[in-house]
C-alpha cells in the first residue's frame, strides 16, 4: 500500500489503448498533491543527459561571456544570476539560470564560437518536451470535461506570442559555506503557467532537493501548507506539476502547490535541473467556468502575477527596514562568503527594482 506522501507515477506506454486509465490517474495526482512523475514519455535518457552536458558546459564559461546574452525581462529569456527573488522570502534563490524561448530571441543564443551546438541541441528538446506537454494538455483537458483539444489549440509554439520557454538552472557549488535556514537553492513557490516538466540528474535518497507541499485551495493567495514531501523521479522520468493558470482554468479544483529546492545537509556541490514551461499563448483566454469566470488572457494575467508579486516583496521589505530601524541592527558580519554578499545585495537592489523578476517567476 502506498504512503499518502507518494506522488503518483503516470505511465505513457501503450497511450493509446490506455488513454482513460492514464486520464484517470494524471485527474488524481493533479487534485492532490498537484505533482507526478511521468515514465515512458518518449524523450529518451540519452537526449536528456546531452541537455545536462550542455549545460554544464555552458554555466562553465566565464561569467563576462555568459553576460553577452543578458535576462531580457520583456522576451522572458537570457542569462541572469542571483536575480530571482522569491515573495514568499523576500530572498534571491542560489543559482544561475538560462532561460530560452521559441521566437523572438534571435541575438541571446549563444553563438556558435561561445557554445558549439547549444541552439540546434536545445531547440530539439523544446521540440521533444513540447510533444509531452500536449499530451498531457489534452489528457487535463478531457479529465476537466472540455474538448480533448482545448488547452492544445491555445498553447501553440508555431504562433509568434508563444510563452514556452525552456530553463537551465545551475545551483552553485557551496561547499565550505554556511546559509541560515531562510536561504534555499529555490525558495519555496509556485509556477504561474499551465504545467511545468522537470528534469534532474541526480535523484539519490533525495540528495537532489526537490519538495513539494500540498495544503493550496485557492489560486489568488500566497497560502501554504506545512507538510513538505520529498521529490525523488527515477533516472530517465520527468517531473510534471501543475501550474497557476491550470488551477485557475480548473476554478482551484487542480492544485498548483508550492515547492522549493531545499540547501542539502551533507553535500553542498553543484546541482543542475531543467525546467519546460508550458503557457498558453499571450492571447489565449484563461476563464474558469464557475469560480473564475472573468474575461483574462494569459498576456495580462502574467502582468497580474508580477504585480502581486511586486506588492508582496514590496512589504516584505518595508517590513525587514522597519525591523532592523526598530533593532538598531549592527552591520552585517564582515565572514560571509562572496555569495552570501552577491545575495544581501541582489537583495538590496530589488528594494529599488521589485521587478527584477522575470515574468515567469515561480512564485
Amino acid at each position: 500500500m502506498s504512503s499518502p506522501d507518494e506522488l503518483h507515477t503516470i505511465d505513457f506506454s501503450n497511450f493509446d489503448a490506455r488513454r482513460d486509465e492514464i486520464v484517470a490517474d494524471i485527474m488524481k495526482a493533479a487534485r492532490t498533491h498537484g505533482f507526478f512523475y511521468v515514465k515512458n514519455h518518449g524523450i529518451a535518457l540519452e537526449d536528456i543527459q546531452e541537455m545536462f552536458d550542455l549545460s554544464r558546459r555552458f554555466f562553465a564559461l566565464p561569467d563576462e561571456i555568459k553576460n553577452k546574452y543578458p535576462l531580457d525581462v520583456p522576451r522572458n529569456a537570457g542569462w541572469e544570476r542571483f536575480t530571482q527573488i522569491r515573495p514568499q522570502t523576500g530572498l534571491a534563490d542560489l543559482k544561475e539560470s538560462m532561460q530560452l524561448a521559441f521566437h523572438h530571441i534571435g541575438d541571446l543564443w549563444p553563438s556558435e564560437q561561445d557554445a558549439p551546438g547549444f541552439q540546434e541541441r536545445v531547440q530539439r528538446f523544446m521540440q521533444q518536451c513540447n510533444e509531452v506537454s500536449q499530451r498531457l494538455l489534452e489528457c487535463l483537458a478531457l479529465g476537466l470535461g472540455f474538448p480533448q483539444d482545448f488547452f492544445t489549440r491555445c498553447h501553440d509554439i508555431s504562433q509568434p506570442d508563444a510563452l514556452n520557454t525552456l530553463r537551465l538552472q545551475h545551483y552553485y557549488d557551496l561547499s565550505g559555506t554556511s546559509y541560515d535556514s531562510d536561504y534555499y537553492r529555490a525558495g519555496p513557490h509556485t509556477d504561474p503557467d499551465t504545467l511545468t516538466l522537470h528534469f534532474n540528474q541526480d535523484t539519490r535518497g533525495g540528495r537532489d532537493g526537490l519538495e513539494a507541499c500540498q495544503g493550496r485551495h485557492d489560486v489568488t493567495t500566497f497560502e501554504q501548507g506545512t507538510h513538505w514531501v520529498p521529490v525523488r523521479a527515477q533516472q530517465g522520468d520527468l517531473v510534471c506539476n501543475i501550474g497557476d493558470m491550470m488551477m485557475r482554468w480548473s476554478d482551484d479544483e487542480l492544485k498548483s502547490n508550492f515547492h522549493r529546492v531545499n540547501l542539502p545537509t551533507d553535500d553542498l556541490s553543484s546541482r543542475y535541473s531543467i525546467a519546460y514551461f508550458t503557457q498558453p499563448n499571450k492571447s489565449a483566454i484563461i476563464q474558469g467556468r464557475t469560480k473564475y469566470t472573468d474575461h483574462l488572457t494569459a498576456g495580462d494575467y502574467l502582468r497580474q502575477q508580477m504585480e502581486r508579486n511586486h506588492q508582496r516583496l514590496k512589504k516584505i521589505f518595508d517590513d525587514r527596514d522597519r525591523a532592523e530601524r526598530a533593532a538598531n541592527a549592527s552591520p552585517s558580519q564582515q565572514t560571509h562568503t562572496h555569495h552570501h554578499q552577491q545575495q544581501r545585495q541582489n537583495t538590496a537592489r530589488s528594494r529599488q527594482h521589485p521587478n527584477i523578476p522575470e515574468p515567469v517567476l515561480a512564485i
